[in-house]
């Protein structure tokens, strides 16, 4: 069940917005105060709505603050349709206006899209845990700084950030980026995992969690 945050300091529009998406089988959390929300609390969630105009911290703001540490959508509920306020939302990293008034309708089905674009397999680029890939030119960064990953590093990561919240053991890491027919040890794996958690660790980052017994997975909630 996808899991939303919907931040408006109109009760009443939250109320609204939280109806019709519980109704299309969606999980909603509420908050009120922008100022309250924490990007390790915006982690847990696969969609963001944030209304523009708050008093205190506004929508703008909190998107600014949670964006390069959060993977998920962001939508911005607003009145402000000028352009000018569209290119300053799109450039601190929403995905997606929807303007009050709307239809209950549009609203489910802008939120319904963007949660399944979220399903299919990325091609370009990947935000996971605070790490983004461009996996054009494999190479990954954590806000500015480009990560100093081996080849294989990269591969191993990428792999796991594909694959958020799934538990590889190291043969089938090994076999997904190396390949079956590749020469070495599985157990190499182990080593790169090490030398992947040091790097990561520098930028303040620890998205990779071991399953003892059995293996490795990309945190899915949270890098902390």
């Amino acid at each position: 069940m996808p899991k939303l945050l919907v931040v408006d300091d109109d009760p009443d529009m939250l109320d609204l917005v939280r109806a019709a998406l519980e109704r299309d089988g969606h999980q909603i959390d509420t908050e009120t105060d922008a100022a309250t929300v924490q990007p390790a609390r915006c982690r847990m969630y696969d969609l963001l709505l944030l209304d523009v105009m708050m008093p205190g911290e506004d929508g703008f703001s909190l998107c600014s603050r949670i964006r390069a540490e959060v993977d998920c959508p962001i939508l911005f509920l607003t009145a402000r349709a000028e352009d000018a306020a569209l290119i300053q939302g799109f450039g601190l990293g929403a995905d997606d206006y929807i303007k009050k008034p709307f239809r209950i309708a549009e609203l489910c089905a802008r939120v319904n899209a963007h949660l399944r674009r979220e399903l299919r397999q990325p091609t370009h680029t990947l935000r996971r845990g605070g790490v983004r890939f461009d996996m054009q030119a494999k190479a990954a960064m954590a806000g500015e700084h480009v990560l100093p990953f081996t080849k294989s590093e990269y591969a191993i990561c990428e792999h796991l950030a594909l694959h958020a919240g799934q538990v590889f053991t190291k043969e089938q890491l090994y076999e997904a980026v190396f390949g079956f027919d590749a020469e070495g040890d599985a157990s190499a794996v182990a080593e790169h995992i090490k030398n992947i958690r040091a790097k990561l660790k520098t930028a303040g980052l620890s998205p990779i969690e071991t399953v003892w017994g059995v293996g490795y997975k990309w945190r899915k909630d949270s890098v902390l």
